[in-house]
């Protein structure tokens, strides 16, 4: 039938699948109340798309708790091509569909399914249509999600239709249109098309019921008519929202069929998976016979295709469902529970569950133990629902407040903090704060760390130590409270959290008991504002081997890793921990181990695979709407822009990052911010800007001031202040990389330690620091700082007059920027270069030029005529801006110039005459 009205709507569609032949692929879903057309626009997608290979499901209410059974239903016509993809990822799809027993893997199924559509979509265009996108179940929507995103090269449009609008959930960032009621003219034009002749009375009290809901404008004036002019339509003045409306309208109709079939359809509703098979046999004890199918089937509200039952619209059995006494209800889902194969316990208990008319033991264990079905799955999110009904069963408030610590610890494995916040805190309501604690192992804590404020998860973390039963998970629990006391920049709370995990009775557990040592002596050795503690380094690097099969919460954080300089170990840790999580789905704890891999490969020089683990990181995080952990992850994609030269990628990177961790007093990401922007300061020729960021990380009281990332940040920081002259800064944070590199010989310390000695001395004794800084063993296995350091001395041997040494210092440097993408300081290099390659000035005190400039003159003249800034040129040649303006107050009268646009148009390679 025509569509009146939606001219803008398939615009729209026509558009998407113009992209979409094109490889332009896109989502789209297409939102609005019940009934409002949603459906009729899908059909015109498909019939617009002729050509195009069409994949059709639609979600049902029965079916939102089963796993993939949306997606079964769209795969279902391209089993076949299965075969064509990867192993991994067709058995892990084989997993999901039933056909083996794999366990789910969400991020391979997700990538399956986006390989099989792309293997379709490269012989012809494909249209994927997912209809009720509110009622598929969860993991499918979390892959059809997954695959939307994802289609921006391929001949693939994928179209949704929900009732609510997708800015949260599985379908968040896709594009989304509100399908709206008709206005009133199209209503009348549909409704004399779907009612030839109607009586204008009618017609005006249809279309104003309707309020623009073609379902409505199609059902009710019908209904009018074969009631009598009994209709449910409201009275012109007592005006009823459609929903209720369509209800009465559905209801009435099915009242009009004899009780068997009605009988029937209520069982059908309830069912909501439109298995036939299991219908039949709930309602054989019924008396539901041949004729009460026939009538159902003539009734044009159900459709039955093989062993599939089909309402007509999934508003009709919302309405027969809703409009019906619960006893009925109730005796309907008790028959279907007993009609399901013995093996189909988590449809039999969500059955009974919705026949519960109170308290029932028996039901909650049975939903207990579908739960636990759904975990050994990877299905926390369905596990947690269950959970989660099962307590609201539970007669005893013990049993309801365990049941409900239980979904908390499912939802926030799944990535669901706030369901899991809010399951603890009705758990609490029930039974106080210490038995939740004890039921979820404190997770309460780790919440508030990783979504929260890191004093407060201090606070949570050791209290709570006390309380739980089992000892490694007290250690968690305080090793988790040292490392929120070092994020909020609180090293006496780190000492704190450090004496009550050592005042932890460990005998019982031999495990935890071997690993004690290990957890001590790594936070110890980190204590950088105290006295140095005796450790080795193979110690310190044995408790990076030795927490490489542990929980993630035993993980030391990347940056006192770094410190360290055994990074190179825990790297391996966290690819091992990364590949556990995935298999178990922690999707948050799997986030928070992308943003560290992410930090570890860009110091290594591994920048694609640092970019790629920080997009997946932040991807994942805000998905799960962990705001710590994107933020981390956010710090790595603004190193990397930083060390690019991409100034608005850090400056928005930076300010999303403050935003989140400044009200929450997370300095350990404050701190990481104001370095990032010091460094790109200082990468881009402005010392002084980079200066002031950077000492932020030293002010006592600042909302960036933190003991690790300043040691960290020393590199940087005295080198733009020796480019501004800053000599106090240059001595203390000299003495501050000394003093580490002493104490823990991290080879990163040692690099900096002589590099900064270079940089303070200036002089003669310059090059040998330098000398030792390049020749300090491993410190090639940090590429862009190995290169900064050749950097720096090939400027000082340019200076020096050796122009040799100088070029290929300078060169080298140049190709491992080159080679990084790391743009501003390429760009320094290869002009140093050029500068050293140039015929040398005769030996003396700055002799006349030809043109009568001196050879400082010269080489400001070059960069200003390269339009570098005063403060730029500065920087380049180490000297002030001020003595920058000086010289060119001298180039421009000795070339007969007056402006910087005159001195542009010098040729410096000829004779110093305008050309």
């Amino acid at each position: 039938m025509e569509l009146f009205g939606r001219h803008a709507e398939t615009a729209v569609l026509d558009r998407l699948l113009s992209r979409a032949a094109d490889r332009a692929g896109s989502g789209l879903v297409l939102w609005g109340e019940p009934g409002i057309g949603k459906t009729a626009l899908l059909d015109y997608a498909v019939e617009a798309a002729s050509d195009a290979t069409v994949l059709r499901c639609r979600g049902t209410r029965m079916e939102t708790g089963l796993a993939f059974a949306a997606l079964h239903e769209l795969l279902w016509p391209v089993l076949d091509r299965l075969e064509t993809l990867p192993a991994p990822q067709a058995a892990a799809l084989r997993g999901a569909l039933g056909m083996r027993r794999d366990p789910a893997n969400r991020f391979l199924i997700g990538a399956a399914v986006l390989s099989l559509l792309s293997g379709l979509a490269r012989e012809r265009q494909v249209l994927v249509v997912v209809d009720d996108a509110q009622w598929v179940d969860e993991a499918s929507a979390l892959c059809l999600g997954f695959v939307a995103r994802r289609v921006a090269t391929e001949r693939i449009a994928v179209l949704l239709t929900g009732h609510e609008d997708p800015a949260s959930g599985p379908w968040e960032g896709l594009p989304a249109l509100a399908v709206g009621g008709l206005a009133d003219e199209d209503a009348r034009q549909l409704l004399t098309a779907v009612v030839p002749g109607i009586d204008a009375a009618l017609a005006d009290r249809t279309v104003q019921a309707a309020g623009g809901n073609p379902l409505a404008l199609h059902e009710l004036p019908t209904l009018d008519r074969e009631t009598d002019g009994e209709a449910p339509l409201p009275h012109a003045g007592n005006p009823v929202p459609v929903g209720p409306r369509l209800r009465r309208a559905f209801c009435a109709r099915a009242e009009a069929l004899k009780p068997s079939t009605r009988a029937l359809l209520l069982l059908a509703a309830a069912e909501g998976r439109g298995d036939r098979h299991v219908v039949q046999r709930a309602g054989a004890a019924w008396g539901i016979d041949t004729s009460a199918w026939d009538e159902a089937l003539r009734s044009g509200l159900l459709h039955a295709s093989g062993s599939r039952l089909e309402f007509r619209h999934p508003l009709i059995p919302a309405a027969i469902y809703d409009g019906s006494p619960f006893t009925e209800r109730q005796a309907v889902h008790q028959a279907l529970a007993a009609a399901l194969p013995q093996d189909a316990t988590m449809e039999r208990a969500w059955h009974l569950a919705a026949a519960a008319d109170g308290p029932d033991e028996d039901v909650a264990t049975l939903l207990e133990h579908a739960a636990e079905e759904c975990l050994r799955r990877s299905a926390g999110p369905m596990a947690a629902r269950t959970l989660g009904r099962a307590a609201e069963l539970s007669p005893k408030p013990a049993d309801a407040t365990r049941r409900l610590a239980a979904a908390a610890r499912a939802a926030w494995h799944a990535g669901n903090a706030e369901a899991a916040r809010q399951l603890l805190e009705e758990a609490e309501r029930l039974s106080g704060v210490l038995p939740v604690v004890r039921q979820s192992g404190g997770l309460r804590g780790i919440l508030e760390f990783a979504y929260g404020m890191p004093e407060r998860a201090h606070h949570y973390l050791t209290s709570d130590m006390a309380a739980v039963p089992e000892t490694r998970r007290a250690v968690e629990l305080g090793t988790v409270a040292v490392r929120a006391a070092w994020s909020a920049g609180r090293s006496d709370l780190q000492q704190a959290a450090l004496r009550r995990v050592r005042a932890v009775d460990v005998a019982a557990d031999s495990a935890v008991s071997e690993l004690m040592p290990v957890l001590e002596n790594w936070w110890s050795c980190y204590d950088l504002t105290g006295e140095a503690i005796p450790t080795t380094r193979d110690l310190a690097s044995d408790v990076v081997g030795r927490l490489g099969t542990v929980a993630w919460e035993l993980l030391p954080p990347v940056p006192l890793v770094q410190a360290w300089g055994i990074d190179g170990g825990l790297l391996d840790v966290l690819r091992m921990q990364a590949v556990q999580l995935r298999r178990r789905h922690e999707l948050t704890a799997l986030a928070l181990v992308l943003a560290q891999i992410a930090v570890l490969d860009t110091a290594a020089g591994r920048w694609g695979a640092a970019e790629q683990a920080a997009t997946e990181g932040l991807r994942l995080a805000e998905e799960i709407e962990a705001d710590h952990v994107a933020t981390q992850s956010r710090a790595c994609i603004a190193l990397l822009a930083a060390a690019r030269g991409e100034h608005r990628a850090v400056e928005e990177q930076t300010n999303r990052m403050l935003q989140v961790s400044v009200p929450r007093g997370v300095r350990a990401l404050s701190a990481s911010a104001y370095w990032i922007r010091g460094r790109a300061a200082l990468f881009d020729g402005r010392p002084q800007e980079a200066l002031s960021d950077l000492l932020c990380l030293v002010e006592p009281g600042h909302e960036a001031a933190h003991t690790t990332f300043a040691l960290l940040a020393a590199p940087d920081t005295v080198e733009a202040a020796v480019q501004v002259g800053n000599n106090d800064v240059v001595g203390f944070q000299l003495a501050m990389v000394q003093e580490w590199a002493q104490r823990t010989d991290a080879t990163w310390a040692r690099t900096a330690g002589h590099r900064l000695t270079a940089l303070a001395d200036g002089g003669s004794a310059a090059e040998e620091s330098f000398r030792a800084a390049l020749d300090v063993a491993g410190a090639g296995t940090q590429p862009f700082e190995y290169a900064r350091t050749r950097l720096l001395y090939g400027e000082w041997l340019r200076r020096a007059r050796r122009r040799a040494d100088a070029s290929a210092q300078l060169a080298a440097a140049a190709e491992t920027f080159d080679r990084l993408g790391a743009g501003p300081l390429r760009v320094r290099a290869l002009r140093e270069q050029a500068l050293t390659d140039r015929r040398a000035a005769p030996r003396g005190t700055d002799p006349p030029t030809v043109a009568g400039l001196t050879a400082q003159e010269l080489r400001v003249a070059r960069l200003a005529a390269d339009r570098l800034t005063n403060r730029e040129i500065a920087a380049q040649l180490l000297i002030s801006p001020r003595t920058v303006g000086h010289h060119l107050a001298n180039v421009y009268p000795k070339l007969g110039i007056t402006s910087r646009t005159e001195l542009a148009r010098i040729n410096f390679d000829g004779d110093l005459r305008l050309s």
